[in-house]
């Protein structure tokens, strides 16, 4: 396998282009944004010269990268010769559905397509398409580049042969595969976000402030950062669809998403992509600063 197209030229999209590029893979770059795969191509260069600057990379290593990677504003176009297809769209069902729709149209016979999706159900992506056992979850996480972890979700119908092949795929990009089967939130998600709502639940009944919350978690449980700036770098909204669809799929209370959540989302308060969060973000700064809001 050597020809990737890759859905999606935001963070988890450049991202994935950028760990494919680096590999020696033919990575096709698509979004219907022209100035955003410009901004993609950007980061993944200003993330290859960090790579530089810590003696991980050559700067003939950086240009080969880049060469590999190709863009394109149009779905057709861009999957024309690939062998995989990772699509990396916003975190939206109908919009999945309906890039999967297209892929089934347009990808070659035999090419697989795959979701990075952090919780939308897989069986329900493969079943939008006439080749539901070539459709398969690669849950990259966050920054694509840097976490070693890839979440492979089969769908009900995936060909055991293509999870074997995901698993090899996975361990050429140095990464760790985990198989797991298709059920709400998969693992990573299941997990992880009830705890981050279980946090953010304890600021809303006034147990504890933002900082107290997440110094206690940093350093009473070993996390690298706290549950409330997780969810400020992850982003507020995709925090609140994926708890949405764990509440939906599931029906039961422990996963209904909190109130003080929701108003956050409503108010456009997502976190780092919007400048504040639980915490308010400068650029420029590395400073954390928790947000105004929630400073007595």
């Amino acid at each position: 396998m050597q020809n990737i197209s890759v859905i999606g030229a935001g963070t988890m999209g450049n991202g994935i282009a950028h760990v494919f590029a680096q590999k020696g893979f033919t990575v096709s770059l698509i979004d219907s944004q022209s100035r955003q795969l410009e901004k993609a191509l950007a980061t993944i260069a200003s993330n290859l010269d960090r790579q530089i600057t810590k003696g991980l990379l050559t700067a003939d290593a950086k240009q080969a990268t880049l060469a590999s990677i190709t863009t394109y504003t149009d779905i057709p176009a861009g999957v024309a010769t690939a062998e995989l297809v990772v699509e990396a769209a916003t975190e939206n069902t109908e919009l999945k559905l309906a890039i999967f729709r297209q892929l089934d149209q347009a990808a070659p016979t035999g090419c697989i397509l795959a979701s990075n999706t952090s919780s939308i159900s897989i069986t329900k992506i493969a079943a939008a398409t006439r080749r539901p056992g070539s459709v398969i979850g690669l849950h990259f996480m966050n920054p694509v580049p840097v976490m070693r972890l890839v979440e492979i979700i089969n769908g009900y119908a995936t060909d055991p042969a293509i999870t074997r092949q995901m698993v090899e795929l996975t361990g050429q990009l140095d990464k760790t595969p985990c198989v797991v089967n298709d059920y709400p939130g998969f693992i990573a998600n299941r997990i992880l976000m009830p705890m981050i709502n279980e946090a953010i639940s304890s600021l809303y009944e006034g147990v504890a402030g933002v900082k107290e919350i997440d110094t206690i978690m940093k350093l009473g449980m070993a996390h690298p950062m706290g549950p409330l700036q997780l969810a400020d770098f992850i982003g507020l909204d995709v925090c609140l669809s994926i708890l949405k669809v764990l509440h939906d799929g599931f029906g039961q209370p422990k996963y209904a998403p909190c109130p003080l959540l929701a108003n956050m989302v409503t108010a456009g308060y997502l976190g780092v992509k919007s400048g504040e969060g639980f915490y308010k973000y400068t650029p420029g700064s590395k400073d954390l600063v928790v947000s105004s809001r929630f400073t007595s």
